[in-house]
């Protein structure tokens, strides 16, 4: 079976989970009541499976979907401004086909990346909880199976930073002090051959306080090309 079609059926299954009741509830409630700006919206509501080129050697993990980002069109990173500055920087470091992501039928291409998350709902206050990441694990792990071209894991954040080390089995395999660090920028070499890069989450908490800039974003994208043409 051809990797794009395994990841079809995983994303297929992604898509049905009702396993988190609190996630469930909190999902369906937003797509109903919406936001006023997008009221003419038909919400998607539902998990939000991984997007990308299925022979990626460029993985991204975030955290989970925004209630009215992929909550609303059903694609990663779609629709709101963590999109923005991500779509941005895939665009012009190759990654991607156009700078703007705002739908699913927008055209939107991406070439030797890919992007998942910890969580596949959007958690009420952006918080998901560890049983739900917990839940959630199977479907990274089966990703990471998937995706055998992956050279290059980039996570967005502290807790998408964990939960890959946990789904790729690291977590328990190092011991405590010696489990890589999360840090912006900072490059970890996995005994498996993967690079482990792991910068600051683009929501607007970082963005709009200066904790992450454009060039410090920028250049964790300029590190992930170069460890790609290096391996």
């Amino acid at each position: 079976m051809p990797p794009n079609a395994s990841l079809t059926t995983l994303n297929r299954s992604i898509t049905r989970c009702r396993k988190c009741a609190r996630l469930v509830e909190h999902r369906e409630q937003i797509a109903a009541e919406k936001k006023r700006a997008f009221l003419d919206w038909d919400y998607w509501g539902r998990p939000v499976p991984g997007f990308g080129d299925a022979a990626a050697r460029l993985l991204i993990v975030g955290l989970a979907p925004a209630a009215h980002g992929a909550n609303r069109t059903g694609r990663m990173f779609t629709g709101d401004s963590s999109g923005d500055w991500l779509y941005g920087a895939l665009h012009r470091f190759g990654f991607a086909s156009q700078s703007n992501s705002e739908s699913r039928d927008d055209g939107m291409q991406l070439t030797d990346c890919y992007i998942s998350a910890a969580g596949r709902c959007a958690p009420p206050g952006n918080k998901p909880m560890q049983e739900e990441l917990d839940t959630c694990q199977p479907f990274l792990e089966r990703e990471l199976a998937l995706l055998e071209q992956v050279r290059v894991i980039l996570t967005l954040g502290q807790v998408a930073h964990r939960q890959y080390l946990r789904a790729a089995g690291w977590w328990n395999e190092f011991a405590p002090r010696d489990r890589p660090a999360f840090g912006h920028a900072t490059v970890t070499q996995l005994p498996d051959g993967i690079v482990l890069l792991s910068s600051y989450h683009p929501s607007r908490q970082n963005t709009n306080t200066g904790k992450l800039t454009r060039e410090m974003w920028d250049g964790v994208f300029s590190k992930a090309g170069k460890l790609l043409r290096r391996l």
